[in-house]
């Protein structure tokens, strides 16, 4: 019984298999139990998942951080010429990565002295030289960005991709699906429509996806349901998203807001996706913006994925996350097991690895 009688009646849809809508995942952000709301979401992600959590040995890779946009909310981003600008040689690309990698990870500015060949060319450089590394590459945004350059359609776009080398598309930019916050923080880019439009063409040739959500700054709950919805409404008709990542906004220097969101912020957004996104197999604890002890504790609000090991992430730093710049994979695991759980390496596409020392203890 929960003294929550709102939280009782998710648990009774929940366990009828029945679907939740928005009003429901009003209720569920206005909940004042979060023990509760996370023994619910730990409840789907067990019966879906065991005690099993992937992560994977991975490398995120930022070409440059000249960008033709200036967001409200971005520190990373900068113009050329500026002290902090930066745009990476090919060679300093693969200097970055390493045959025990299992996926890298690529985004950046939108550098408009970049052909798109050379964007191309960083794919099959990188598929080339080191066959085994999956490639997870460029945003919505990025891909939005190619196509106005080279003046063709998205799906050519992602088709010369993939033939370089490309697996999947991580899941930034879409930031939250709200007109009134796109015009607001970052007018000038993509909004929800070609967001959903370029995964859904990816989907449709057979290129997985990855989604996000960036929480924290000005946007409602209403806002982040309606954002949640959406992805579920795309999934539902492509089944081609791999995971949901929620990001927490980092404060950092431009002050969009004064402070980042608490650890039962992120707590309860992680365990509320779980929920109303009941075709998503992974949700993923991002470790990078909530801090390691929150994403270890978010493994039993519904999280079944802690990353990777991501290398040298500049773009959350950049605001000033406190995270550490990498993680080892000893750590990764460690943090695993302190929530209970076995850890599984995994590869971009969540193939778990034949290699992994837990595997026996994951299929007892």
């Amino acid at each position: 019984m929960f003294k929550d009688k709102n939280l009782e009646r998710v648990q009774e849809k929940v366990n009828a298999g029945e679907r939740l809508f928005r009003e429901e995942g009003l209720k569920l952000f206005s909940a004042s139990d979060i023990l509760a709301l996370g023994k619910i979401a730990d409840g789907i992600k067990k019966r879906r998942h065991g005690n099993k959590v992937t992560y994977v040995v991975n490398r995120q890779i930022n070409p440059t951080n000249i960008c033709v946009l200036s967001c409200k909310f971005c520190d990373y981003a900068t113009k050329k010429n500026r002290p902090n600008a930066y745009a990476m040689t090919l060679e300093e690309i693969l200097n970055h990565c390493s045959p025990d990698l299992k996926e890298v990870h690529i985004v950046g500015g939108l550098y408009h002295e970049w052909p798109f060949k050379f964007y191309l060319d960083i794919v099959r450089a990188i598929h080339e030289k080191f066959p085994a590394i999956q490639i997870k590459a460029y945003t919505a945004v990025e891909i939005d960005f190619f196509a106005r350059m080279e003046k063709c359609s998205i799906e050519k776009i992602l088709t010369r991709l993939k033939e370089a080398g490309l697996v999947c598309l991580p899941g930034g930019g879409a930031e939250v699906f709200s007109e009134r916050v796109r015009k607001a923080l970052f007018p000038f880019k993509i909004g929800a429509p070609r967001w959903l439009e370029i995964h859904k063409t990816a989907h449709q040739l057979g290129i997985r996806s990855n989604s996000t959500l960036l929480y924290g700054h000005i946007e409602t709950h209403e806002e982040r349901v309606d954002h949640m919805l959406k992805l579920r409404e795309l999934q539902d008709e492509t089944k081609g998203f791999l995971s949901f990542i929620p990001l927490a906004y980092q404060a950092g220097k431009g002050k969009v807001v004064s402070h980042s969101v608490s650890s039962l912020e992120d707590l309860k957004t992680i365990a509320i996706a779980r929920i109303l996104l009941d075709n998503f197999d992974h949700i993923k604890s991002y470790w990078v913006t909530m801090g390691e002890e929150t994403a270890s504790m978010a493994l039993h609000f519904g999280a079944d994925d802690l990353d990777g090991t991501i290398g040298k992430e500049k773009i959350m730093h950049a605001a000033d996350a406190t995270s550490p710049l990498g993680m080892a994979k000893e750590r990764l695991e460690q943090l695993i097991l302190s929530a209970n759980g076995i850890p599984l390496e995994r590869d971009a596409l969540y193939n778990i690895q034949p290699n992994s020392e837990f595997l026996s203890a994951a299929s007892r």
